[in-house]
């Protein structure tokens, strides 16, 4: 009889072992960590759509409001002194649930109107003594230089989903939803009622644009009038890795045709979302 011999062969490692290992060293900053829970992918402790969103929840308390409002030239909004049946037209065309109310001009917000609050008028065709100021909420104006995850416990806390957006003279910029809050850690949340194209675009001034990084090559060609070859790159991301050569951070830039591309979110899969500055005259007009 022979005596058995132990087993030289390494025991499989627990999910508890991995992680661990993965945090044996302690991260002293978000670049270590971050690269911590890379490779904690790569052992197979997280997946990548966890990945993604740990990455974009780091992210998100570096962001400001002014990275993913909706420019003020794009926000749809209602006049005060509108007739109903021109509020009921509109709010059905732009299909959003939320729409700032405003007096003169946008500088002057009198509040929000969400959609639903129509749908009562409309079943009870009682139009006659509508007054749009009688189903109007308070707004909630905060600066473009509020912090992202300040932004999100105040919607937590006060259970609004839209702030209208203001500069540092008190001028309404634009706005922002908790949707566009959300989507910088989560990605992208699409609805039956998002639209693809110009929607990719947004203008905030005669120079400065936010583009989403899935923007398809041959639409942003058409909206700045370029010529990039879009049978080797499909969208504005696509050729913005190209030029990098590697998956950038946040705050990165670079120089691609007449354009400065300045990273404003992005993980370890793809970049999500940039700020192109362009030097271009002939840019159309929005």
């Amino acid at each position: 009889m022979t005596d058995e011999q132990p087993s030289t062969e390494p025991r499989p490692r627990s999910w508890i072992d991995k992680i661990a290992q993965v945090f044996s060293d302690e991260p002293t900053d978000t670049r270590s960590l971050l690269e911590l829970l890379r490779n904690a992918k790569q052992d197979q402790v997280l997946d990548a759509d966890a990945l993604g969103i740990i990455e974009g929840a780091l992210q998100f308390s570096s962001m400001q409001v002014r990275d993913i409002m909706i420019p003020r030239s794009q926000v749809v909004t209602v006049p005060a002194k509108m007739p109903i049946a021109e509020i009921v037209e509109l709010v059905a065309k732009a299909s959003h649930s939320r729409f700032p109310v405003i007096g003169e001009n946008v500088d002057n917000v009198i509040g929000i109107l969400l959609a639903k609050d129509l749908l009562p008028l409309i079943l009870s065709d009682n139009t006659e003594k509508f007054n749009l100021r009688d189903v109007v909420r308070p707004a909630t104006f905060i600066p473009e230089s509020k912090r992202l995850n300040v932004l999100l416990r105040e919607f937590r806390e006060t259970r609004h989903h839209m702030a209208i957006v203001i500069d540092e003279y008190g001028s309404v910029c634009g706005a922002v939803t908790i949707e566009d809050v959300l989507e910088q850690i989560v990605g992208e949340i699409e609805d039956e009622h998002d639209v693809d194209d110009e929607s990719y675009i947004k203008k905030f001034d005669d120079e400065n644009f936010i583009v989403k990084a899935l923007t398809p090559l041959d639409a942003f060609n058409e909206y700045f009038k370029t010529k990039f070859n879009d049978q080797e790159f499909a969208t504005v991301g696509g050729l913005a890795l190209k030029q990098f050569g590697y998956i950038p951070e946040r705050g990165e830039t670079i120089n691609v045709g007449p354009f400065l591309i300045t990273v404003l979110n992005a993980d370890s899969r793809q970049i999500k979302l940039l700020k192109v500055t362009s030097t271009l005259v002939s840019v159309r007009r929005k």
